[in-house]
C-alpha cells in the first residue's frame, strides 16, 4: 500500500508552500490543492490520509468542504486551520465532526504531530474496515447500498464481480434511485480505490469552456488561458472519471469522448503531445440511451464503448420490501447529520411510508426522514400525525392503537408471521383478519421472500 498523504487545502499559495515545505521535511508524503473542489478529486471511501484545510477561501470554504468528506467517509480525519476572530467557527467544526484545528499563526510542530496522530487513526480505521471484512461481515457496499430485495442482491453481486475489472460501465436509472452511489461504491471496491474519483455533471459543464475543463489548455490556447492547466480527465489518471447524465453532452462533444474512450489519450488545447490517460469511465444516465440513439441525439458508437456492462438501478416502487427498513436507516442517518437523538417512528408512519410509491425515489424518501427528525410530518405540507389524528372518535382512536400495534411487531419481526401472533396472544386467522381489515401487507412490513 502506498504511504498516507497529508492532503493540504488553502487558496493562498505562500502559506500553502510553507506548510507543505514544514511536512515534506518531516517525511510526510504531501499533495497540495489550492481550492476545496480539487481536494474532493482525491476523496474517497478508500482515501489514506488526513485532511488539512483553511477554513476561509473563495467557493467552498473549510467548513463545507467538511460537510462533503463526512458524507463520502465520516472516517476521514479533517484537520481546519482558523484565523484568529474564527475560533468560534472551528470549535463548532469541532462538534460537526472535524478531527482538531489550529489558529493562524500556528507552531509547525504542532501542525506535524497532529497530522501524524490523524494518520495513525485513519491507519487503524482503514484495518478495521479490512478485518471485518475478512470476518465475512457485512461490507460497506451493503451499507450504501441497503436492500434485502432480489434486485438489490444481485445488483450488489454484479457491483463485486466487475469492482476488479476495467470494465467501463453504463449505470441506468430513475432520478434519485442511487446512480453516482453505485459508481462511488465502485470506484471504492476497485483496485482504483485510492486515486481520484472525478465526478463530471455533463448537464453543467461551460459551453465555452467545455474542452479545456475536459482536456485542460497550455498558456496562451486562448485568451485569458495565462498559464497551463490540467483537464478533468488528466486530473484523474489511475482512478475513475464519472460521466453523470451523458445523454445531456453535446453531439460534437461526444466525438471527442469517444476518441478518448476508444485511444485513453487526451491532448490540452494548444498542444499536440499526446497524454496517456489511466481511468475507467462509469457513464450515468437517467433516460434510455438507445432511445437517445434512435432521435439522433446520442452517438451509436459511443454507447457501444461505454456499455461493456450495464447495471439497472432499482426504482423504489419495484422494491417495496426495502422500503420500511431503508426508510429506519435514513432516520438514524439523519439523526446523526441534525445532531438529534434517535427519532421513534410510530408503526402507523412506517405503514403509511411502505404503501407509497416515492417517485422521488431514495433522494424523496431521505427527505421523508429529515422531516421525521426535525419534528415534522415526513409528507412536504401535510399535519403532523398527532394534530392529524387530534379529531378521531375513540373507536377510530383505538382502532388507529391496534393498527399501530400490529404494524410494529410486523416491522420487529420481519413480516413473519408467526411470531406476531403468538406474541400479541391472538390466532393466525384473527390476524389475517385484523391485517386485511386494515390494509396491512406483511411484504410492505419487511417480509421474507420465503413463505411463512
Amino acid at each position: 500500500m502506498k504511504p498516507p498523504i497529508v492532503l493540504l487545502v488553502d487558496d493562498e499559495e505562500e502559506p500553502r508552500r510553507a506548510a507543505a515545505q514544514s511536512l515534506d521535511l518531516a517525511g510526510l508524503t504531501l499533495q497540495e490543492c489550492a481550492s476545496a473542489e480539487r481536494a474532493l478529486d482525491f476523496i474517497t471511501q478508500g482515501f489514506n490520509g488526513v485532511v488539512v484545510s483553511d477554513i476561509r477561501m473563495p467557493g467552498m470554504d473549510g467548513m463545507t468542504l467538511l460537510s462533503r468528506i463526512r458524507e463520502i467517509d465520516a472516517d476521514i480525519p479533517v484537520i481546519l486551520v482558523t484565523g484568529h476572530g474564527d475560533v468560534q467557527l472551528a470549535v463548532r467544526a469541532m462538534r460537526e465532526g472535524a478531527y482538531d484545528f489550529l489558529e493562524k499563526p500556528y507552531v509547525v510542530q504542532h501542525l506535524i504531530e497532529m497530522a501524524g496522530r490523524a494518520i495513525d487513526r485513519r491507519k487503524l480505521v482503514l484495518e478495521n474496515r479490512q478485518l471485518r471484512a475478512a470476518a465475512g461481515k457485512n461490507d460497506d457496499l451493503e451499507a450504501r447500498l441497503p436492500g434485502r430485495t432480489q434486485v438489490m442482491v444481485e445488483l450488489r453481486y454484479k457491483l463485486r464481480a466487475i469492482a476488479a475489472t476495467d470494465a467501463d460501465i453504463l449505470v441506468i436509472g430513475d432520478t434519485g434511485t442511487g446512480k453516482e452511489v453505485a459508481a462511488r461504491a465502485l470506484h471504492d471496491i476497485s483496485g482504483r480505490a485510492t486515486k481520484p474519483f472525478i465526478a463530471i455533471n455533463c448537464a453543467a459543464l461551460p459551453a465555452t469552456l467545455i474542452e479545456s475543463e475536459l482536456f485542460g489548455h497550455e498558456a496562451g490556447a486562448f485568451p485569458g488561458a495565462l498559464r497551463p492547466r490540467f483537464g478533468k480527465f488528466e486530473h484523474a489518471r489511475g482512478g475513475t472519471v464519472l460521466l453523470d447524465e451523458i445523454g445531456s453532452m453535446p453531439v460534437d462533444l461526444q466525438a471527442k469522448l469517444l476518441r478518448v474512450i476508444q485511444d485513453r489519450v487526451i491532448y490540452r488545447l494548444g498542444s499536440n503531445e499526446p497524454i496517456p490517460l489511466d481511468v475507467r469511465f462509469i457513464a450515468t444516465s437517467k433516460v434510455d440511451l438507445d432511445e437517445e440513439v434512435a432521435a439522433g441525439r446520442f452517438r451509436a458508437d459511443l454507447l457501444y464503448h461505454l456499455n461493456v456492462v450495464t447495471l439497472r438501478m432499482p426504482a423504489l416502487v419495484a422494491r417495496r420490501e426495502d422500503v420500511p427498513l431503508l426508510f429506519l436507516q435514513l432516520v438514524r442517518e439523519a439523526a446523526g447529520r441534525y445532531r438529534r437523538d434517535d427519532a421513534e417512528v410510530p408503526p402507523h408512519v412506517i405503514a403509511d411510508i411502505a404503501s407509497r410509491d416515492w417517485p422521488g425515489n431514495v433522494r424523496e424518501l431521505r427527505n421523508a426522514a429529515d422531516r421525521i427528525v426535525l419534528g415534522l410530518s415526513p409528507h412536504a405540507g401535510a399535519q403532523t400525525t398527532e394534530i392529524a389524528n387530534g379529531d378521531l372518535r375513540l373507536a377510530d382512536r383505538v382502532a388507529e392503537f391496534e393498527k399501530d400495534v400490529i404494524s410494529a411487531a410486523l416491522v420487529a419481526h420481519g413480516g413473519s408471521l408467526k411470531p406476531v401472533y403468538e406474541q400479541l396472544g391472538i390466532s393466525r386467522k384473527t390476524l389475517y383478519e385484523k391485517m386485511q381489515r386494515y390494509g396491512l401487507d406483511k411484504k410492505q412490513l419487511g417480509a421474507p421472500e420465503t413463505a411463512d
